[in-house]
């Protein structure tokens, strides 16, 4: 079965950092193009990070450039998204996505074939 197991998000306060994972099972994530979105309330889902090609550089939305890192561990089959200097702002639900990696950019949600479930990241004191 095709999963994507996303996880580590929580309650941290503005200026912590917090790391969240997909573990992927069911296909080989270093095939594809990868990304997180988030979904802040009553707002769309939006990309913030992304990698297009199998051996690229990640990118960054301007809103986390500087403080956010994507990484993979082909090894594990898992994707990372280092998150520090978090603000209020940054509060939403965490998506990651793949799609098989084709060459070409895919920034909108209707471009990954799989999902994890979210996990809910909260900025507050």
């Amino acid at each position: 079965e095709v999963q994507l197991q996303a996880s580590g998000g929580g309650l941290v306060q503005p200026g912590g950092s917090l790391r969240l994972s997909c573990a992927a099972s069911g296909f080989t994530l270093a095939a594809y193009a990868v990304a997180w979105f988030r979904q802040a309330p009553g707002k769309e889902r939006e990309i913030i990070s992304y990698i297009y090609t199998v051996d690229g550089s990640p990118n960054y939305a301007d809103s986390v450039r500087g403080r956010f890192t994507l990484s993979r561990d082909n090894g594990k089959n898992t994707l990372y998204l280092q998150m520090n200097s978090l603000k209020p702002e940054d509060t939403a639900v965490y998506y990651c996505a793949a799609v098989p990696g084709d060459g070409l950019l895919h920034l909108t949600t209707d471009e990954y074939d799989y999902w994890g479930q979210g996990t809910l990241v909260t900025v507050s004191s």
